[in-house]
């Protein structure tokens, strides 16, 4: 490959990335149409770390040592449990438009909790981008009205589950950094994350989906949905979950992450695209207004 070729397949890495974390709460309102959300929720984790745990063996990456256990625990749980379960609950009662903004404060939430913790006090620059986005947030989640071509209506609830569920994600984005200072490897805080994350949740399913007459409680789960509902379970657990992150980690290595970083603010675009042409969802006035305050103050925020 050429120089020139080499030095945009990172680029183009990042950008296939963003369009299938864009697409997340739409394959999520596909599945949970027919599916309970926690059993996608459960699900998502479980067929992750059934993916994972043979990877991080045959890659030989090794468990995080000492005092590491607990930035590993922490970006586990918030990442692989308590983010899809919440998140995917939440999917359920708003629109994929919604949630794809509200997931756009990930950057500015996962800032802010740096900040705190390492007791840091950021640019005006950064604080006047973030009062924008979340008053962006605000229009957005205030802001009630049919989205879809069935009149579908984003709930406030709704919007605030997808927003706990950002918090818990963006917590665990920092614990994974937190590893990542300690020079343990990006890729195993993902793989050993989820693989440990599907082994606390597993016992939860059977209970979840139900008795079972023959006691194969999977088998009698899967006939209660389409092909597409636990086709878009799979991607959302091995594409988004798993190539996703490993994607990611690659391009931000290789392309450098200030250069590779900035691609991530094209993620809530690509899933409004998405939810436009595959859900029928129709964007507001108000949800347009929300868009440009967000991404603006995300832009502002994180301008250097």
């Amino acid at each position: 490959m050429t120089g020139r070729g080499a030095a945009w397949l990172p680029i183009a890495i990042a950008l296939a990335i963003m369009v299938l974390w864009g697409a997340t709460p739409v394959v999520t309102k596909l599945a949970v149409r027919e599916i309970d959300p926690v059993v996608v929720g459960l699900m998502r984790t479980i067929l992750g770390g059934i993916a994972a745990l043979p990877l991080v063996l045959i890659l030989r990456i090794a468990l995080p040592r000492g005092r590491l256990w607990l930035p590993l625990a922490l970006s586990g749980f918030c990442g692989f449990v308590a983010f899809p379960i919440i998140f995917t609950i939440g999917q359920r009662m708003t629109s994929a438009m919604h949630s794809g903004l509200i997931l756009a404060m990930l950057p500015i939430l996962t800032g802010l909790y740096v900040a705190i913790l390492d007791r840091q006090r950021p640019a005006g620059r950064w604080w006047l981008g973030c009062a924008i986005a979340f008053a962006g947030e605000t229009l957005l989640i205030a802001g009630r009205g049919p989205t879809g071509a069935g009149q579908e209506e984003a709930s406030l609830l709704g919007d605030v589950l997808v927003l706990i569920a950002c918090l818990f994600a963006a917590a665990g984005y920092v614990a994974g950094a937190r590893l990542a200072q300690a020079k343990y490897a990006s890729l195993g805080t993902t793989l050993w994350g989820i693989s440990l994350a599907s082994l606390v949740l597993a016992p939860a399913l059977p209970i979840v989906g139900g008795p079972s007459e023959h006691g194969a409680w999977l088998l009698d789960l899967l006939p209660a949905a389409s092909p597409l509902a636990w086709g878009a379970v799979a991607f959302i657990a091995w594409i988004t979950s798993i190539l996703g992150y490993m994607g990611w980690y690659w391009a931000l290595a290789q392309g450098g992450i200030a250069r590779i970083g900035t691609i991530q603010f094209l993620q809530p675009l690509s899933g409004l695209v998405l939810a436009f042409f595959l859900l029928g969802e129709r964007p507001t006035l108000t949800l347009a207004l929300a868009t440009v305050m967000i991404l603006g103050g995300v832009v502002i925020a994180w301008r250097r």
